[in-house]
């Protein structure tokens, strides 16, 4: 079976970042997704690329990416520092989702080939044959079917800021394993979605797309409650 790796929508804008500053910047990303780099904790270019074993060019870079993605907060005479990935950050990205993506979708019913729903098959397919055993499969392949619906979108800004915050909450959700309930709901409306774009239903399929993105917020703020009252407890 072929692997790949999710790619963002054609034609969306490079970041402009060198070799170096994307390296830079993944690393950082994942120590602050994981935590080991906390909430509102300075980043200091010099220690940083210190750190990273480069110079501060990349590292700025990188800072100005993380802050494009909501990670990182710059302020006059204060300098970078780690927003709190908390409920709140979480709630105002996929509420975000729940407004963009059911625009991209029912723009893409109205479009769709043939062939564009025999990827959807294909892609649906080869993610009910991984059945959430490879989490990391599973979030590739499912970002993979929503790009197929979104990335020959004409609004690029659009299609652009929903590959970001769909990059966000699945950095986000790496933290946490699907519920069984929640595995069951993705797979049944993936198919009811392919169905209804098959059917020319762009409303129902906007309205099912909107049910879906917040019912992955929903899991993920659930599994946030979770872990703070076990920290609490």
């Amino acid at each position: 079976m072929s692997e790949f790796k999710a790619q963002p929508p054609e034609g969306m804008e490079p970041s402009g970042a060198s070799l170096a500053g994307d390296s830079v910047y993944q690393k950082i990303r994942d120590d602050i997704i994981s935590g080991r780099l906390k909430a509102n904790e300075r980043l200091i270019v010099a220690d940083l690329a210190r750190q990273h074993d480069t110079s501060t060019n990349p590292v700025r870079e990188a800072l100005q990416l993380l802050r494009g993605e909501g990670f990182v907060v710059i302020s006059p005479n204060r300098g970078a520092r780690v927003r709190p990935i908390d409920q709140n950050f979480v709630r105002d990205i996929y509420e975000i989702g729940v407004l963009i993506e059911p625009a991209l979708t029912r723009w893409f019913v109205g479009m769709a080939t043939h062939a564009d729903i025999a990827r959807l098959e294909e892609i649906q397919t080869q993610i009910e044959e991984n059945n959430f055993l490879d989490p990391t499969r599973h979030s590739e392949l499912d970002t993979r079917f929503h790009t197929i619906m979104y990335e020959r979108h004409y609004n690029r800004h659009a299609a652009e800021l929903w590959w970001k915050h769909r990059e966000v909450l699945r950095a986000v959700s790496r933290r946490f394993n699907f519920t069984l309930a929640r595995r069951a709901q993705v797979l049944r409306e993936h198919r009811q979605l392919i169905q209804l774009i098959k059917d020319g239903e762009a409303d129902k399929a906007a309205a099912l797309v909107a049910q879906h993105v917040e019912g992955s917020g929903r899991h993920i703020l659930e599994h946030m409650r979770a872990a703070e009252a076990a920290r609490a407890g």
